[in-house]
């Protein structure tokens, strides 16, 4: 051994001291790593929201251009035929109609083919998983 006063980073740490200081750091590390994923997490939940915000908005501008949409196809359609205003209307409403009718027949084809909810593919790798370890018991 040398003379004098040992460093206090030297190997001859008794086993308690250095396993106190390994649960120190890793304690250190671990509220380190969450207060990271919690500022990871915020800054995208911020992100998010002004997201839906935007969409919010551009959904409102999107029903105000539909409004006013609909009211030129429904006025140039009567001026293109020589009809009156509400005639135009009344052929926009038809078609509406018409586009509504075939949607809720794509949506009822839809959720026919989806119900019910059952993760059939989740079910069959779960019975093969179940034959495998069956299998390899025996």
């Amino acid at each position: 051994m040398a003379d004098g006063p040992t460093p206090p980073n030297s190997a001859e740490k008794q086993l308690g001291e250095i396993v106190a200081d390994v649960t120190a750091k890793a304690n250190l590390l671990v509220k380190e790593e969450i207060e990271l994923a919690k500022a990871e997490v915020a800054q995208k939940a911020k992100r998010l929201g002004t997201g839906a915000g935007l969409i919010a908005v551009a959904g409102a501008f999107l029903l105000f251009f539909l409004i006013f949409f609909l009211h030129f196809l429904a006025l140039g359609i009567a001026d293109w035929t020589g009809l009156k205003p509400y005639v135009g209307y009344a052929i926009v409403c038809f078609l509406l109609l018409v586009f509504a009718g075939i949607l809720a027949l794509i949506a009822r084809r839809l959720f026919k083919k989806g119900s019910p909810p059952v993760p059939q593919m989740a079910i069959d790798e779960a019975k093969k998983t179940r034959a495998a370890i069956e299998e390899a018991r025996r």
